[in-house]
């Protein structure tokens, strides 16, 4: 095939993908949900195209699908989740909840060097799989996946220059545990009450409205503003040519702003727009991974589990000294790990009026998770 020939395929792999994925992740079928349950939409993304490469024999790892997608999507996809970040709602949920989330952030940016050292203190061996045939860069996706969702952990991935063969197996892995996990927050949101009353804590919770909109003007006109500044802001970016790093960083300063300051801005829409970048991003992806490598080490999984397991007793831990309704640790936990769709469903099982304050933390969440990631990347420098 020629190269003409190679990018008409992908990039007709790629809409077909993402119009699959939106259409199943709206499905109401039984059995669809069930299927969805444990194995996301969004994995269906990365999957479906490197299934149809594989089987076909083609090679779209070279398409210039994969530059337009680092170059414009990913940035895109950054922007419009900055801008969804209302401080207004923050506020309004409190100090204590809000520490009681960071405490698990803190813990899931950090922990893995920590480990990683450890163990190579009590295995030398575990020095050259970690670092010197760099397994650690399948690491920092896995804070980027959990702590700001899947465009964080995209983003990461490319900071981190994680092998796509790595990159896939940490996204099975994390679907695995992050399924598990939120059963197991379910069953714990319910003892909450229980453990409160054990440990004398107060369970009362503030009422948070949903962000609304203070203006005179149709949705529409709504829509056109918000839909202005992101265009004018990508155009500036095309101009000023800033490396990818850099444009993240200013991008995410940038949307923070627009989703303040604009008085008219419009934080669902831009949420949604998210949502279909984050589709996009995974389908390219897909078109590179090569399904003969799928492979992890013990010694990776097992840290895995032990980081997830100190991640939740550090947030107890927190909440205990700080005296806050211990239902915010499984809230807390499921916005650092679950993201905007599991935390408020988890929440839901517990006090279905807390649902908007969870939004809010899964919000705070995707919002921070390539910071926290790249303080990891960082931390790992220093080994």
């Amino acid at each position: 095939m020629t190269d003409q020939q190679l990018l008409i395929t992908a990039v007709a792999l790629v809409l077909g993908t993402v119009a699959f994925v939106l259409w199943i992740g709206r499905a109401r079928l039984r059995w669809i949900k069930v299927v969805l349950d444990w194995f996301p939409a969004i994995l269906f993304a990365y999957v479906l195209p490197a299934a149809f490469t594989h089987l076909a024999g083609v090679d779209l790892s070279e398409v210039p699908l994969h530059n337009w997608s680092r170059t414009w999507i990913i940035p895109f996809a950054i922007l419009t989740i900055m801008s969804a970040l209302s401080f207004k709602q923050l506020r309004i949920v409190g100090v204590k909840p809000v520490l009681v989330f960071v405490s698990g952030s803190l813990v899931i940016a950090t922990l893995p060097v920590l480990l990683v050292w450890l163990s190579g203190l009590m295995n030398p061996d575990n020095n050259d799989l970690f670092l010197d045939q760099e397994y650690w860069k399948g690491l920092p996706p896995i804070v980027g996946g959990w702590i700001g969702g899947s465009t964080s952990q995209l983003v990461l991935k490319e900071l981190a220059g994680t092998p796509e063969s790595l990159f896939l197996s940490i996204l099975v892995l994390d679907n695995i545990l992050v399924n598990i996990w939120t059963i197991l927050m379910f069953q714990f949101i319910k003892q909450s009450e229980r453990i409160n009353r054990a440990w004398g804590i107060s369970s009362e919770f503030p009422v948070v409205e949903p962000p609304a909109i203070s203006s005179d003007m149709t949705l529409g006109r709504i829509n056109l503003v918000t839909l202005g500044y992101i265009a004018a802001v990508m155009a500036c970016t095309y101009f000023l040519q800033m490396s990818f790093l850099m444009s993240i960083i200013v991008l995410s300063f940038v949307g923070i702003t627009l989703g303040n300051v604009v008085r008219v801005w419009n934080h669902k829409l831009v949420l949604q727009l998210a949502g279909v970048s984050i589709v996009l991003i995974m389908a390219i992806l897909g078109l590179k991974l090569d399904f003969a490598n799928l492979s992890l080490p013990m010694s990776l999984v097992l840290l895995v589990l032990i980081w997830l397991i100190l991640h939740f007793g550090f947030m107890l831990l927190t909440a205990r000294l700080l005296k806050a309704n211990i239902a915010w640790v499984a809230i807390g936990s499921m916005a650092n790990l679950g993201g905007i769709s599991t935390a408020p469903a988890v929440t839901a099982a517990y006090k279905k009026e807390l649902m908007p304050h969870a939004i809010i933390l899964a919000i705070l969440s995707m919002v921070t998770g390539t910071g926290w990631g790249m303080l990891t990347i960082y931390l790992f420098g220093l080994l």
